[in-house]
């Protein structure tokens, strides 16, 4: 089997609250990437990402979600440290780690991000014209135009303001999904004229399926309770209709659970 890093990782969430988390790690991503910019295209990529965020966070009650979840895995990580061949100081580090996250998180308003949306004519201006193909350009949005001509330092402040409130979302949903990912090892596998159909050995929120890169292949994953399917679909030709691929192909799967 090929190595950690030659692999392609693809993931499957099964659970609402996975998914959510999986498109925020996403969304965090694309904020970070689009502030390194100080152009005004990196500028207006920036606050787009940051809208679509507080769109997110404003749908649910996110907050609570995520405190129940880095509590659970603090009493459970707790209990753990009473075992015998337990490495205490990463424990110790995860523990502290989440506890910090924790306070982040427990100093924000329930539904901070719907406020910052209702509250502000400007975000909630640009929100509205996003959806338009080049709907927020200098002759819909007057105000957007002369934001975006202002010192670069102002603007910058703008933008860290109005994401102040999101670092402790961003923080804890990052290590959630870090302990997530790391609470099972990846497992050897062999999928069959490009077909792989197992039970899930237990509960699960997250499959992670890893391809070798050389494969040319990409999964499609269904899954259930009792069941998992993983169908490998050839990729070498992104201009062709996708088929199945017929021949055995060796990868490894996760079935992450918390």
């Amino acid at each position: 089997m090929p190595e950690a890093g030659e692999f392609i990782t693809f993931e499957q969430p099964l659970t609402e609250r996975v998914r959510t988390f999986l498109r925020l790690e996403f969304l965090f991503a694309q904020h970070r990437h689009h502030r390194q910019d100080a152009s005004e295209f990196g500028i207006r990529a920036t606050l787009n990402t940051l809208l679509d965020t507080l769109v997110v966070l404003s749908r649910s009650d996110l907050k609570n979600d995520i405190l129940k979840e880095l509590s659970d895995q603090h009493a459970h990580l707790t209990r753990l440290a009473a075992r015998p061949g337990i490495d205490q100081q990463r424990l110790d580090s995860i523990l502290s780690e989440i506890t910090r996250t924790q306070n982040g998180l427990q100093q924000l308003a329930t539904q901070f991000a719907g406020s910052l949306l209702r509250e502000s004519d400007f975000l909630t201006g640009i929100l509205n014209r996003s959806g338009i193909p080049g709907g927020t350009c200098g002759f819909d949005l007057a105000h957007y135009h002369y934001w975006l001509s202002q010192p670069r330092e102002r603007v910058h402040r703008d933008l860290d303001a109005w994401h102040a409130d999101v670092q402790p979302f961003e923080d804890a949903i990052n290590l959630n999904l870090r302990m997530l990912r790391a609470s099972v090892e990846a497992q050897p596998a062999i999928a069959r004229s490009g077909m792989y159909v197992i039970t899930p050995p237990g509960p699960c929120q997250l499959i992670r399926v890893l391809v070798p890169y050389d494969a040319g292949v990409y999964p499609e994953i269904s899954a259930g309770k009792h069941r998992c399917t993983v169908r490998f679909m050839d990729a070498r030709d992104a201009n062709a209709r996708a088929h199945q691929a017929m021949h055995d192909i060796a990868f490894r799967i996760q079935f992450c659970a918390l």
